[in-house]
C-alpha cells in the first residue's frame, strides 16, 4: 500500500464520521453567497492543494480512482476543521 493511500484510511479510523461541517458543505455556502470565514477559506484551499498533490501523485488508473473516491468522501463527511492542520498547508 502506497504511504498516501495508507494515511486517507487512518483518517477514517481517526473520525467519527457524520453530522459534521465538511469541506463540501463550505463550498456550498460558498456558492449560495454566503461569506466565509478566513479560517473556512483556508480549510478549502489547503484540501484542494491536498488533493491535487495527492491525485497527481498515484502512479496508475487504479490508484488514482481508488484514491479519489476517497477524497469525495472526505470532501463529503470529514470535518473541514481537519484542514487547518499546518501538514495540510
Amino acid at each position: 500500500m502506497k504511504p498516501e493511500t495508507k494515511f486517507l484510511k487512518d483518517f477514517f479510523t481517526k473520525k467519527t464520521i457524520g453530522g459534521e461541517v465538511s469541506v463540501n458543505d463550505l463550498h456550498e455556502k460558498e456558492f449560495a453567497g454566503v461569506k466565509l470565514s478566513t479560517e473556512e477559506k483556508q480549510a478549502i484551499a489547503n484540501y484542494n492543494h491536498y488533493r491535487i498533490n495527492l491525485l497527481n501523485a498515484q502512479t496508475d488508473e487504479e490508484s488514482f480512482h481508488k484514491v479519489y473516491r476517497q477524497l469525495q468522501v472526505v470532501a463529503n463527511l470529514g470535518d473541514w476543521k481537519e484542514f487547518l492542520k499546518p501538514e495540510y498547508q
